[in-house]
């Protein structure tokens, strides 16, 4: 690559992690604090406090697992080994708040890969047993659960369907996207759901929220995120009709599952997972394939939170209306992330390393992590009274607890998310909790072979970090097809 950027490893103490936050001027939106230096982190104090939410429930530390999408279930939407095995992890991790752990469909052709789990009467009773799976390892590891709060994410996946194992996308789209469309070839003539489409679909995510609440899940995330359906009716500026076009319409989706699940299930929780902003798609660039910014569609009018005129920089106002109205309809839990994994991964996902269909980073990935952590504070600061969860931070590896328990110790987000971190050291809560020197071999490196083998229909793992996925007919294979690619 033309660009090449200092590798996190290669920083081994608090004063060169600092010195490099300060070259690349994003110090004072990236707290740090220096504490005893990599081997095991700063005083935990921050990360272990209980997180007292409105409703008076304790969630026992400020750790959250976030929720992740699976390319292992079986093709009909169930758990199998390989996912069960993934929850143990979550349940031994140490965190007390589970955010869904997993991406769950809620119906069939909502499915993201064919692999996904998916909730529906059919498949109820079994994601109840991965909870309960989930539950018993953490009692056994901890003696306790009564301060462990799990919830359960509910997604379509809209333009990004691919629910059948025939290696064809089957998209549902809002509205025509000028560039989007283009960059994944959908026709949109053909694709675009309809007004009664749309209801039916609400229907699934009430339906969905009252079989997560029976199987003991006790809150659910509608989720508004990375380019999937909820997310992408935020950006439907220019659909016709009940759900498109104005705020109002924009958010009439949310509004009535929301509805729908208080009429319900009123003792469910509900919270939002939310794309804080987006910015316009980015592609390969040149033979060196740094990412450069889509051209030909300026102002941008399709990016919920991107400046319209400078979409590579974004815009608060619309979020913070959002986050205004999940205040108004008693919403209280909110996950904040950024862009989507298909069309701008390094805002949403900062990583030195692409999965192989992507791009290289235009920017050092540290830069991607500063700019989630403090739009996080700026939102936070806005609405004080919500639970804010950040993410994006597995690419500060052996300096994660640094950085967020400076983050939490200045009141800049509530809980801390680890997602793919998670993948390859579920222990990193428990260990740094405990004040044990954090395992250097199981560290994250943002190798992105988690993605780059799913796309490849491959089943989703770390694979150079954890010997159970490294030891698999399926690791060979993973560095066959990487060699194949240009």
């Amino acid at each position: 690559m033309a660009v090449s950027y200092r590798r996190v490893a290669a920083l081994k103490t608090a004063d060169a992690f600092q010195d490099h936050l300060d070259r690349l001027g994003i110090a004072g939106r990236l707290p740090f604090d220096g504490g005893s230096g990599g081997s095991g982190g700063p005083d935990a104090a921050p990360l272990a406090e209980p997180l007292h939410l409105p409703d008076g429930r304790t969630v026992g530390n400020r750790f959250c697992i976030q929720p992740m999408e699976g390319w292992d279930g079986t093709l009909d939407g169930m758990p199998t080994e390989l996912v069960r095995r993934r929850w143990r992890g979550f349940g031994a991790s140490g965190a007390k708040l589970i955010w869904g752990g997993e991406a769950t469909a809620v119906e069939h052709q909502g499915r993201a890969n064919p692999n996904q789990l998916r909730l529906q009467e059919d498949t109820a009773s079994a994601l109840a047993a991965l909870r309960r799976e989930l539950v018993a390892v953490h009692e056994e590891r901890y003696g306790r659960s009564d301060d462990l709060l799990i919830g359960l994410q509910l997604t379509h996946s809209g333009r990004f369907c691919r629910p059948n194992d025939n290696g064809r996308g089957e998209p549902l789209t809002l509205y025509a996207h000028p560039l989007l469309d283009r960059k994944f070839a959908v026709d949109a003539s053909r694709c675009i759901a309809s007004d009664e489409q749309v209801a039916a679909i609400v229907e699934r995510f009430i339906a969905a929220g009252e079989l997560a609440w029976q199987a003991g899940y006790e809150f659910v995330d509608v989720k508004h995120c990375h380019g999937y359906l909820g997310h992408e009716f935020l950006s439907a500026m220019d659909r016709p009709g009940r759900y498109g076009g104005s705020f109002e319409n924009r958010t009439r989706f949310l509004r009535e599952v929301v509805a729908g699940l208080r009429r319900r299930v009123p003792e469910l929780l509900i919270a939002v997972r939310l794309s804080a902003f987006d910015l316009i798609p980015f592609e390969p660039g040149g033979g060196d394939r740094v990412g450069v910014p889509s051209s030909g569609a300026l102002p941008y009018r399709w990016g919920f939170g991107a400046a319209p005129d400078d979409p590579v920089d974004y815009d608060l106002a619309e979020p913070i209306r959002f986050l205004a109205l999940l205040e108004e309809l008693g919403i209280f839990l909110v996950n904040l992330t950024a862009g989507s994994p298909y069309y701008n991964p390094h805002i949403q996902r900062p990583a030195l390393f692409p999965p192989s269909d992507g791009y290289q980073p235009p920017e050092d990935p540290l830069v991607g992590v500063a700019r989630q952590v403090d739009v996080v504070r700026q939102l936070k600061a806005r609405f004080p009274d919500m639970i804010m969860v950040g993410s994006g931070y597995s690419y500060l590896q052996e300096w994660l607890p640094h950085v967020a328990g400076a983050v939490l110790a200045g009141g800049w987000a509530d809980a801390i998310g680890l997602g793919r971190m998670t993948l390859s050291y579920p222990t990193m809560p428990d260990d740094l909790l405990a004040g044990r020197a954090l395992q250097r071999k199981r560290i994250c490196r943002t190798f992105s072979d988690c993605t780059t083998a799913p796309r490849k229909g491959l089943i989703s793992g770390c694979f150079p970090l954890d010997p159970f996925y490294r030891n698999r007919d399926e690791a060979g294979e993973l560095r066959r097809l990487k060699q194949s690619v240009p």
